[in-house]
């Protein structure tokens, strides 16, 4: 004979109230959005690619599209970087300022010192890996908040760029062609399609073999899941920390030669928003900010994105301060919806 819910024990009722309130239709979407972090970004990039193609159909023309893109291989590059970091519960708010210094590296030795190019690049990769390098070691040995450690060598790598390059552009026109050939176009449908955009697609592919089928990439998502059980299980969490700046340093000295050809210029005042936008490409693309949740897939829809809301409201006639209120917008709904989805877990 049944009971009545007035006749159960009140841990029985709980127990009955909790299994109900789990299988109602919002906490079935929360679920699936957690194990699929990918599919919220990707509703919204088709979204957002309707509503500015509705706005200006201009947006969806071949000439804009490979204007998008190219932004995006820089805004995409440094977003890989940002995932691996933010992977480990961290952040690296000196993305941008150790890409521009790796580029004025590059373009201060190939144009005015005479450096073979290929031993131009390797220096940007060698500037790129120490800056790496320097951030891993006071996040893991000094035991100071990423936070605070990329506040401040965002500022000190700021400063070296402006000492390297007193402050001046270096035009490609001055570099070999090889330091500029990420620029260089190929027709696809007619659409440009720079060789930056092919770098970027498979520094994707390598990453999320890397992530998703390697030791390495279950030790990151541990160390960023929880530390301490990292530990107890037997991960080296500050190798693991180590190497993830390292490896994200490495990843920003490609960025670099990316935005050389982007801008065909080494610039100490290019790309200002891209700290920015790296990060909100990585939160839009369904990664937490808590650590140990996210796919390299989702940071690419991102940064797409990013890109489709800046250039569509560009097309609209917004001014570029609206640009970046939108952005700043977009990572505060990315992080109050994943706040949201990780209530799932619990």
């Amino acid at each position: 004979m049944s009971q009545s819910p007035a006749m159960l024990p009140t841990g029985q009722i709980d127990l009955a109230q909790e299994f109900l309130r789990r299988r109602t239709p919002l906490s079935v979407v929360k679920g699936v959005l957690h194990r699929y972090p990918a599919i919220s970004p990707g509703v919204v990039l088709v979204v957002a690619v309707v509503i500015f193609g509705l706005i200006n159909p201009r947006v969806l023309a071949g000439t804009n599209l490979s204007l998008i893109t190219q932004q995006v291989a820089v805004i995409g590059t440094l977003g890989v970087a940002q995932t691996l970091v933010i992977l480990t519960a961290g952040i690296d708010l000196s993305v941008g300022a150790i890409m521009i210094f790796a580029s004025m590296t590059i373009g201060q030795a190939a144009a005015s010192k005479g450096v073979p190019v290929v031993l131009a690049l390797l220096l940007g990769l060698v500037v790129g890996v120490a800056a790496g390098a320097l951030n891993g070691t006071l996040v893991t040995r000094l035991k100071l908040p990423p936070f605070i450690v990329t506040l401040g060598t965002l500022s000190i790598f700021t400063a070296l760029t402006l000492l390297v390059s007193n402050g001046a552009t270096i035009q490609g026109t001055a570099m070999p062609d090889l330091a500029t050939w990420t620029g260089d176009t190929f027709r696809v449908f007619g659409v440009d399609i720079t060789f930056s955009v092919v770098m970027m697609l498979v520094l994707y592919v390598v990453m999320a073999f890397v992530l998703g089928r390697t030791a390495w990439g279950r030790h990151v998502y541990a160390v960023g899941d929880d530390k301490e059980a990292a530990r107890l299980s037997g991960i080296r969490v500050n190798r693991v920390l180590l190497s993830v700046y390292v490896v994200a340093g490495a990843i920003l000295a490609l960025g670099a030669w990316i935005q050389i050809g982007r801008s065909f210029a080494a610039s100490p005042n290019a790309a200002a928003d891209v700290n920015l936008d790296s990060i909100t490409a990585v939160v839009i693309g369904g990664t937490s900010l808590f650590g140990g949740r996210g796919t390299i897939w989702g940071t690419l829809l991102g940064a797409l994105i990013v890109g489709v809301f800046r250039n569509g409201l560009a097309l609209a006639g917004l001014d570029v301060l609206y640009q970046t209120l939108a952005v700043g917008v977009l990572v505060i709904v990315a992080v109050a919806i994943d706040q949201w989805i990780r209530k799932a877990q619990k």
